[in-house]
């Protein structure tokens, strides 16, 4: 239940009060202005009155209090003033006015007493209202700054709510070992007794580890969907706050909550956010992450026993969390969400397609061995890309070709075809990415070419698209060095044919050595041997940059440098001799290239089979 401090501040109450001060404000304005009746008036003589009544040019006249208000035959109007105490007869008497045109003159005496009351009285009393309502606006601001400061330290996690469209363990796909984990959690948390009689006790926390995009909060939800139990979700960086103590007293009123709802769950989000390995940075053991973190292990599993709550979290850093957060007891399971198989992601494409009208002629198979190292978010994506291209085509189903192009605007972007190459610039282009193409098809090691493209994508002039034929999971010597060859293939073919280099080979000179330098101080592919060079994980934590030491000397820093470049010497030479070799090739796919765009994987390999 959410408490009364936390319910939001009903708005009604503060623009009532403005419309209030606002009708207050029009009405004085009228009553100000209610003398007036809106037509232009003449003030006269009271000499010139009574002229005006002896030639019978006055249709009527109303006295109001010492105000004669005159009506002309002609509907013009005018007024005048007589002295306190008179009367307009025995002024009209006076003046030798006869009696006849006096009786036959309409004299209506205005009650202004009344009315003169009731609008002093409003006008006075507008001051004073205003004023009050100034009062009780500013209390009621100083009410609600109050009620915030003294929230300040509460948890903001929200409750699920199951009366909302619900995710269930069937909407996600392709990581069913994870979801083997979280069905034993749920069926626990609505079969307890069936564990309890075996002496089994509910795990505490369970961790869900994998990249980012594989479906960690998704599996998450799911559960949310399908335990009959309170379930409550916060993000890792909703604790931290820049005041001390503010964490802790938040983690502390979420289990307070939790507790008061057990059985149920609590559900981290990003929780490297706050559960970062302490010590490591430069603020000493008083930072407010550290404390909010100690406080989260002492909740999790301190001297207070029998909690009845499970804590779930998810995470695509485990390497910097800290290791008491990770030990059993606090995390009792770590789930692995990794990136989906070939298997995996065509059960992904179905979950994803389902409320989407697909062509009968769509394979998805083919589609799923297209799109090697996507998440689940990437093919999500994917197919809504293809739903969007089918609708602005107007079309009525989801097609192979709308799915195949969504596919190269995942990976490489849309096509860039306001980019014009010059006609020089376009030869190069054509030339570079033919020159990976033909390389990397005659080595073994390389993945089959799927496409070749001039067409500008991202910030890429042309791209060369390989697509491997099955999943792989470990890469031997021999293919890296293919695929060295095939990444200078580009920059041998611009060297061979145009006799100098230019700036579009640099991310395959980046890319290339990268791969060479793990060879050589990861991978143990080079003749230092079976031994790992530096730090086998990327620390990002300034205080432990400060405190590392290399772990080679220099002289061996000297060898790794000279051993990467022989392996990138290596491979040039070898790209080298094939695109002097293929060089009568290279040049009638280029020529050919130029002229189409874009050549597929069956037009490519007509090239070789003649």
């Amino acid at each position: 239940m959410t408490p009364l401090s936390q319910l939001p501040t009903p708005k009604i109450q503060k623009s009532g009060l403005i419309y209030l001060i606002i009708a207050a404000l029009l009405i004085a304005g009228f009553f100000m202005m209610s003398s007036g009746n809106g037509q232009e008036t003449k003030e006269i003589s009271l000499s010139s009155f009574i002229e005006k009544v002896e030639s019978g040019n006055i249709s009527k006249v109303v006295v109001s209090n010492n105000k004669i208000n005159i009506e002309l035959v002609d509907g013009s109007k005018n007024y005048t003033y007589k002295e306190p105490g008179s009367s307009v007869y025995d002024i009209l008497e006076q003046a030798g006015v006869n009696i006849a045109t006096i009786s036959k003159l309409p004299i209506i005496i205005e009650d202004t007493e009344s009315g003169k009351f009731w609008k002093d009285l409003l006008v006075g009393l507008i001051p004073f209202a205003l004023i009050i309502a100034f009062f009780v606006f500013m209390m009621r601001s100083a009410q609600s700054s109050n009620n915030q400061a003294m929230s300040f330290g509460k948890s903001h996690a929200k409750l699920y709510d199951k009366g909302k469209q619900k995710t269930t363990f069937e909407d996600v796909a392709g990581c069913e070992e994870a979801k083997d984990e979280l069905i034993e959690i749920v069926d626990f948390l609505k079969n307890p007794s069936k564990y309890r009689s075996m002496g089994a006790k509910i795990p505490k926390g369970v961790i869900l580890v994998g990249p980012p995009g594989t479906g960690k909060t998704l599996l998450a939800r799911a559960v949310a969907g399908e335990a009959d139990v309170p379930f409550f979700n916060i993000s890792g960086s909703e604790f931290v706050e820049m005041f001390v103590g503010v964490g802790a007293s938040r983690v502390r009123d979420l289990f307070n909550k939790a507790k008061r709802n057990a059985p149920c769950i609590v559900f981290i989000d990003e929780i490297d956010a706050v559960g970062r390995h302490r010590g490591a940075g430069m603020g000493g053991g008083h930072d407010e992450r550290e404390q909010t973190l100690n406080q989260i292990l002492t909740e999790m599993d301190g001297f207070e026993t029998g909690t009845n709550i499970i804590v779930m979290a998810a995470t695509n850093r485990p390497d910097i969390l800290d290791p008491a957060l990770l030990r059993p007891g606090r995390f009792d399971r770590r789930v692995v969400v990794d990136m989906p198989d070939l298997k995996a992601r065509e059960l992904i494409l179905k979950v994803h397609i389902r409320n989407k009208p697909l062509s009968k002629a769509v394979d998805l198979r083919k589609i799923a061995r297209s799109t090697p190292g996507f998440t689940g978010a990437d093919l999500e994506n994917l197919t809504n890309e293809a739903a969007i291209l089918s609708a602005k085509m107007n079309k009525k189903t989801v097609g192979m070709t709308e799915l195949e192009k969504s596919i190269e605007k995942v990976i490489m972007g849309p096509e860039r075809k306001s980019r014009v190459l010059s006609k020089e610039e376009k030869r190069i282009t054509a030339y570079h990415e033919v020159g990976h193409a033909v390389v990397g098809h005659l080595l073994p090691g390389c993945d089959p070419v799927h496409k070749i493209s001039i067409v500008s994508r991202g910030m890429a002039l042309g791209m060369t698209w390989f697509m491997p034929e099955e999943d792989k999971h470990l890469n031997s010597k021999s293919k890296f060095e293919d695929e060295l060859c095939s990444l200078l293939g580009g920059y041998t073919a611009e060297e061979f044919f145009f006799g100098e280099m230019t700036t579009g080979a640099s991310n395959d000179l980046e890319r290339a050595t990268k791969i060479a330098r793990n060879m050589v101080t990861r991978y143990g592919m080079s003749e230092l041997g079976p031994v790992i060079f530096g730090e086998s994980n990327e620390e990002i934590f300034l205080g432990k940059d400060f405190g590392h030491i290399k772990n080679y000397s220099e002289e061996i820093a000297a060898k790794i440098d000279h051993l990467i470049k022989a392996i990138l010497d290596k491979a040039h030479k070898h790209a080298k001799d094939i695109v002097t070799k293929q060089k009568k090739l290279i040049e009638e796919i280029a020529e050919n290239l130029i002229q189409k765009e874009t050549i597929n994987k069956e037009e490519f390999l007509k090239y070789f089979t003649v």
